[in-house]
Formats: C-alpha cells, sequence, structure tokens
C-alpha cells in the first residue's frame, strides 16, 4: 500500500527517532556496568560522595587532593574493580537521608557513617570497617571533666552526627545548651575562640585535631557508644557493589592493606 508523501516522511521521523533512543538507551545501559558486573554512575569510575573536612577519614592535602582513611580503603575498592575512584563534597544530611545515592549522585559514601537503625531504613551498610569513640574537647586549662560539669552550659555538636544524637538525649538530663554547627571545622573553631565550652565529636577526629595543635586542646571525656562505621549504598538496588566492598574489606583485613591503612592515618594498629 502506498502513502502520501508526507505520511512516509513522518513515519520515518518517528522511525529515526525511536532508533535514536534506543541506541541511547543501550549505551546508558553499557555504562552503568563495570568490572564483576558492577552498576556504576558513571563509565571508568567509582564515585563516592563525602563531607568534608573530617580528618583524618577524609580532608583535603596541601596540594588540594583529598586524602584520609576512608579514601585509601575505597581506593582499593576501585582498584579492584579496575576504575578510578571520583569523590565528591556534599553536605552530610544527603549521605545520612540516602538522597545522594537515590538521585545517582555517587555509587557509594564514606564519610565516617555509623551504622544504626535508623539509617539502615534509607542504605545499605558494608560490613563495619571501624569502631567509633565519641569523646569531648575542650580548651587547655579548662575544668571540664563530664558532661555533668557543662551544666548550664555551650556545648557544641555536629550536624546530623550521631555525636549530636548522643548530647541530645543527655540534653535536659545535663542540663546542657546545645550548640549546632553544619561541619567539623565550624565546630573546631567554635571551641577555639569560646563560641561553646566544649566540643562532643567521634575520639580519631580530636586525636588528629590534637595533633595539629598541640598545647591548645585537650580531650576531656571519652564516650564508648558502641559503635561503627559503614560504607553506606542505595538501598535494595546495587548488591553486587555492596558485595565487592564488603569482599575487598575481608581480604584487606587478612593480607594487611588494612592494617597498614590504620597505622598510617589512626596512629596505632587496630585493637584485635
Amino acid at each position: 500500500m502506498r502513502f502520501p508523501s508526507a505520511v512516509r516522511q513522518a513515519g520515518l521521523v518517528v522511525a529515526v527517532v525511536a532508533l535514536a533512543l534506543t541506541a541511547g538507551c543501550a549505551k546508558k545501559d553499557d555504562s552503568e556496568v563495570q568490572a564483576s558486573g558492577v552498576k556504576l554512575v558513571a563509565a571508568g569510575k567509582l564515585t563516592v560522595c563525602t563531607h568534608l573536612p573530617y580528618p583524618p577519614f577524609q580532608s583535603k592535602d596541601a596540594s588540594g587532593k583529598v586524602t584520609g582513611f576512608d579514601v585509601e580503603i575505597m581506593d582499593l575498592v576501585a582498584k579492584e574493580l579496575g576504575v578510578e575512584q571520583t569523590i565528591i563534597d556534599t553536605p552530610f544530611e544527603g549521605i545520612k537521608s540516602g538522597q545522594d545515592l537515590n538521585t545517582g549522585k555517587c555509587d557509594a559514601a564514606a564519610a565516617g557513617m555509623t551504622i544504626t537503625e535508623e539509617r539502615r531504613k534509607v542504605v545499605d551498610f558494608s560490613d563495619p570497617y571501624f569502631d567509633a569513640t565519641q569523646a569531648m574537647l575542650v580548651k587547655t586549662g579548662k575544668t571540664y571533666k563530664s558532661l555533668d560539669d557543662l551544666k548550664g552550659r555551650k556545648l557544641g555538636v555536629q550536624a546530623a552526627t550521631t555525636g549530636r544524637d548522643y548530647a541530645k538525649k543527655l540534653e535536659a538530663e545535663k542540663g546542657l545548651k546545645l550548640v549546632e554547627f553544619e561541619d567539623l571545622a565550624a565546630l573546631q573553631q567554635a571551641v577555639a575562640n569560646g563560641q561553646v565550652e566544649a566540643a562532643i565529636n567521634d575520639l580519631p577526629v580530636w586525636t588528629e585535631y590534637l595533633k595539629k595543635n598541640p598545647g591548645g586542646f585537650e580531650v576531656a571525656a571519652e564516650f564508648d557508644t558502641g559503635e561503627q562505621y559503614g560504607f553506606p549504598v542505595k538501598k535494595d538496588a546495587n548488591p553486587e557493589l555492596l558485595k565487592k566492598i564488603n569482599e575487598v574489606l575481608a581480604k584487606a583485613k587478612q593480607d594487611g592493606a588494612y592494617n597498614t591503612i590504620y597505622e598510617k592515618w589512626i596512629g596505632k594498629q587496630p585493637s584485635a
């Protein structure tokens, strides 16, 4: 059956568009799959979200390169996949809520993130890779040795962290005046300039801060909260990547690579 010229042309346009869309979809699917069938948001890259600065886990060195404990662990994962790690600095709330993973901003996150049941509802966590403890930082010379000593005084916390959650639970009981800061740098500055009397965050973070600011500050108290860090990936969406991260962690702990990285950034061998 013959068709008028205009109809034939319209049909040809539709066919060309359909073919282009099909080709585009095929290309996208190809670029989303990398080594071992692991889905990645960008071809040839393991895209990792973090929130800077949070030394010794992730921060920029003098040259502007992002380095740290978490960075080196995720480098091992990238190497196993045969790709390069690309790091995106983003607000911690987007990582914690799972939004950055859900929207395809990154494949995984590495942000010194404590595994909690509440967070498990929105992300899938890797096996634990670091045991964390909360601690209280004060300026040298301050007499505060516990949260009880801070009754009626200002205690700094970092937004969206488990340190903040820990302090919030005790706010009324201890008579604390919590002051919340968006990032670690702002929290550290608040202690330094006297905006707050003390601050709560993870012990390794304060240990790193003391190295860089000797004599000016001290850890006045530690709180064993039983926390462990994990690497989050998109909820119920990337089991292959989660499996690969866990395999790399297990291998690194077996062959000594984990201990080497731990000693480099934390300053001592991890406890058994």
